[in-house]
């Protein structure tokens, strides 16, 4: 088993009650799967997702459970290893690419860099051509355009294949996608759907998909976990949870589509 979540909860403490965001969450990842994480704003989806890439305050909050990346726990293990894990064998993509990128380097510097810290022993140039290799596998057109120029320079929907290249560039196993098509229009969203069906294609990457847009989930992933408040309402494969949903909520989430997006996926 790639990735192993069993009874993960996530509870906040400040000056009043504590708070749990996630409660006994369990999730089994294998190398290839696309699994859909979703539910409203306040579901838990993104902590959910934040504490799987080992991105949480290990301070400010009490997280009980684990999370198994090839056996180490993300949870508990020292610093060091989950900096050895973060960008190499799991990838981000985060939802608004222009306050992720940074402004003040060229688009070359921040898709090498986890390069630079995983792949030490390859020199500059090597750097250069694995970053343009990249970019162009997320079909950008002049890639060394594209390297040199700064994010202001690029389109949001190139900002956003910037991001999944800098996430992809030392070929994760996993790759977390967190409403990575939120600020994007219709059209740019299916094209970047389509360039992570390719990449999972392509390079066997797992995808954890979190979205609010069950339209953009039934066309990518294979399975779907649905969450309230929480907790996990319903996990099923994705056309038994849209066909033969089990849940009351699941059901208005489904019935939350705009009518256009359910003819346009009831064919799909």
């Amino acid at each position: 088993m790639m990735l192993e979540v069993n009874h993960l909860s996530i509870e906040f403490h400040d000056h009043q009650l504590p708070e749990t965001v996630v409660n006994d969450f369990s999730l089994k990842m294998n190398e290839g799967d696309i699994v859909g994480l979703v539910g409203e704003s306040g579901s838990g989806k993104s902590m959910t997702a934040l504490a799987i890439a080992g991105l949480l305050s290990r301070r400010d909050m009490e997280k009980k459970g684990e999370i198994l990346m090839d056996g180490v726990n993300l949870l508990t293990c020292p610093r060091e290893a989950l900096r050895k894990l973060q960008g190499d064998k799991i990838g981000v993509i985060f939802q608004e690419p222009m306050t992720s990128l940074n402004p003040v380097y060229r688009i070359g510097w921040q898709v090498e860099e986890s390069l630079r810290i995983h792949r030490p022993q390859m020199s500059k140039e090597e750097r250069k051509q694995r970053a343009l290799e990249v970019l162009a596998a997320v079909e950008l057109s002049d890639v060394e355009r594209v390297y040199r120029a700064y994010p202001h320079q690029l389109s949001g929907g190139m900002r956003q294949r910037v991001m999944i290249a800098a996430a992809m560039v030392c070929r994760p196993k996993l790759l977390i996608a967190d409403e990575p098509t939120t600020a994007l229009d219709v059209t740019i969203q299916a094209q970047i759907v389509k360039l992570l069906q390719k990449i999972n294609r392509e390079e066997k990457t797992a995808i954890l998909f979190i979205s609010h847009d069950l339209s953009l989930v039934r066309k990518l992933c294979h399975r779907v976990v649905v969450m309230q408040k929480g907790d996990i309402v319903e996990d099923a494969d994705i056309e038994a949870v849209f066909n033969h949903p089990r849940e009351e909520y699941t059901k208005k989430l489904i019935a939350a589509i705009p009518k256009c997006e359910k003819k346009k996926t009831a064919g799909t």
